[in-house]
């Protein structure tokens, strides 16, 4: 199975809030990959929005996002130009 990974910091001012969230799981569930969010020792996989509130991801905040399944490298694309666009927010 492949698997991906890549660190991103979160860039946008509210950082992984609610409206974030709704977007990265919208993003997630159009790949059949698993895309996991990590944070400080959290993990949470990016189909819930309540997991990736839980993860308290901020402004500044280094994250680590993986993928795992035959679309990876599309889904691990796609999930980082999102948080490097900062969730298309403005700032």
């Amino acid at each position: 199975m492949n698997v991906v990974a890549k660190q991103i910091f979160i860039r946008n001012r509210l950082g992984l809030h609610a409206r974030a969230a709704i977007k990265l799981v919208e993003l997630a569930q159009s790949f059949e990959s698993v895309i996991t969010i990590s944070n400080k020792g959290k993990s949470a996989t990016a189909d819930g929005v309540m997991g990736l509130l839980m993860l308290e991801s901020s402004q500044g905040q280094e994250i680590t996002v993986s993928a795992e399944g035959h679309d990876a490298a599309e889904a691990l694309e796609a999930v980082s130009a999102l948080i490097e666009a900062g969730f298309d927010e403005e700032n």
